[in-house]
């Protein structure tokens, strides 16, 4: 778990002093590549190569880095913020409420995820906080399950009949019995989900349906790279895929990490 936090800890420097280096002329912007030679190798230069239009591949690639934890961190954000409330209502008042909201969640559960996430950015379009609302309802399903299932359970525990038995509010119950209780294996899932989050917006970029071309993105390069990858250059596509590799395979070590930590002091 450690290596996790470590590998997220560089991605968040990079994705923090990376636009403040840019704005302060102490690396060139990778948006702008005209006075370039276009697909020139990795060199002391451009230590990533550029691309075809002459950009930077290094500073594009840092770049998005910053893009990608931010859509990423609003996605799963939202997603825990609506799941989480929703599987508790549901869970505890039970009834006709929770018959409807497990259909609908289930309904979305069973599609896959890339499936729903694409016409989830049909309907939101293009944009960083569109992208981010379009994972967002990918994810929702799964916090809604887990909290929902889990407060169906520990309801029925005898101290939480009897909180209510003395006139405790069902406010109160959820606060002071149920949240704490529910939330354990959150954590985990939201980590795991934040991985899996990572490569969605990767593929979404790569059929053109996440960010604008103007703001860096891994999946949008990785798309532009295949015209030139079987020309032998490699340099386009290895690097963005690399960093998606590697914040992918950090935030996968977090959360078994935390999935390891609870199981034992459960």
């Amino acid at each position: 778990m450690l290596i996790g936090f470590v590998i997220l800890s560089i991605y968040v420097g990079i994705s923090f002093f990376v636009p403040i280096f840019i704005s302060l002329d102490f690396i060139p912007n990778g948006e702008f590549g005209l006075g370039n030679p276009i697909f020139s190798a990795p060199s002391i230069d451009h230590w990533c190569g550029t691309d075809r239009l002459g950009r930077d591949v290094c500073i594009r690639t840092l770049a998005a880095s910053g893009v990608a934890l931010q859509v990423v961190f609003v996605a799963v954000s939202l997603a825990v913020l609506v799941g989480i409330p929703l599987g508790l209502l549901s869970g505890y008042i039970g009834g006709l409420f929770d018959r409807i909201l497990v259909l609908i969640m289930d309904t979305l559960y069973t599609i896959p995820v890339l499936l729903l996430s694409v016409v989830m950015a049909f309907l939101f379009g293009r944009g960083i906080f569109n992208a981010s609302m379009a994972l967002c309802v990918v994810y929702i399903p799964q916090y809604f399950r887990l909290v929902r299932n889990q407060t169906s359970q520990v309801k029925s525990e005898l101290y939480i009949e009897a909180a209510i038995s003395m006139g405790a509010s069902p406010f109160w119950v959820i606060r002071k019995y149920l949240l704490k209780n529910v939330l354990t294996s959150v954590p985990v899932v939201l980590t795991l989900n934040a991985a899996d989050a990572v490569l969605v917006l990767g593929g979404l970029g790569f059929l053109g349906l996440g960010l604008p071309e103007n703001i860096p993105e891994w999946g949008s390069d990785l798309n532009m790279a295949l015209v030139a990858l079987p020309t032998g250059i490699w340099w386009t596509a290895i690097y963005p895929g690399l960093a998606m590799f590697v914040l992918v395979l950090g935030l996968s070590f977090i959360g078994e990490g935390l999935e390891k930590i609870i199981s034992e002091t459960a």
